[in-house]
């Protein structure tokens, strides 16, 4: 017997007896492959619709495995097809992967969407922080071209500043050494009330105020150690302990003190005490008044 036949029912051993007048010549009893064919199709009429085909081609051998070769194709199967596919016609029905209920699917969508904006966030995030981090490249980066720039006008300046410059402009009325049976240790020029006076050369203003004979004066060591002093001005614009440029203003010329008219006394005291002709020593360093 067939491994698909079933069992046969109780009314179906032999054919039932007709009445006396309607009785007819027993019908030939069915052979063992007639009843393998109809165990089978009874079988085939409980089973759901898709196995109801594959048991029909089982039966008439028509299938092969799928997991065969190209050659094992071409070869006769049984009488009863592939085992395999026979035992998945014939395993239960629960067997089939439940269908997911709309809550499961429902709650597998909001776990999706939660990962999903979770890692969107977690991206959002280090684009964030990288664009952060180009912005301060960026800001770094102009910051530093802006001290290069201004290092190379500093430059600029330093190198088309003069390293000596005269004190002031006006005219020389008086030269250094004796005058009115005195010595005159500097030189004067003259000029109007607030003319400006500058600084010779770069140095440090070690003083800045009242001073005797000169009403007021400012005295200018420069890196040198050399000293030049202004005397006689009018208003100061510097102070001491002030670091001071060749050519920047540090006075105006005035008429204080024990002076003949507006001008301006200056001096060089060379190491600090020893008083020299500044014609000869501005001379030398390429400037003349």
């Amino acid at each position: 017997m067939s491994r698909l036949d079933l069992p046969e029912t109780e009314g179906s051993s032999m054919p039932a007896t007709p009445p006396d007048g309607d009785r007819q010549s027993p019908a030939p009893q069915a052979g063992e492959g007639q009843h393998a064919d109809a165990g089978d199709t009874t079988r085939a009429k409980l089973l759901p619709p898709h196995r109801q085909v594959m048991a029909a081609l089982l039966a008439a051998s028509a299938l092969v495995p799928l997991s065969q070769p190209a050659e094992a194709q071409e070869k006769p199967v049984s009488e009863y097809g592939n085992v395999a596919l026979r035992a998945y016609v014939q395993q239960p029905a629960t067997a089939l992967a439940p269908i997911p209920s709309l809550g499961d699917l429902a709650r597998e969508k909001r776990t999706i969407v939660a990962e999903h904006e979770r890692e969107e966030r977690i991206e959002r995030k280090k684009a964030e922080r990288r664009a952060e981090a180009r912005r301060e490249a960026r800001q770094e980066a102009k910051r530093e071209a802006a001290e290069r720039a201004k290092k190379r006008a500093a430059a600029r300046r330093a190198a088309a500043q003069p390293d000596y410059v005269p004190p002031t402009v006006g005219e020389l009325t008086s030269g250094f050494g004796a005058r009115w049976g005195t010595s005159h240790t500097g030189i004067d020029i003259a000029n109007g009330i607030g003319t400006p006076i500058v600084s010779v050369a770069d140095g440090t203003v070690i003083e800045a105020g009242p001073a005797s004979g000169f009403g007021l004066w400012v005295k200018v060591r420069h890196d040198d150690g050399t000293v030049t002093v202004y005397g006689h001005m009018n208003e100061i614009a510097a102070w001491t302990g002030q670091r001071v440029r060749a050519g920047q203003q540090i006075a105006t010329i005035g008429n204080r003190g024990y002076s003949t008219g507006p001008h301006l006394h200056f001096e060089v005291w060379v190491g600090g005490g020893t008083k020299v002709d500044p014609l000869g020593w501005l001379a030398t360093r390429g400037v003349s008044v």
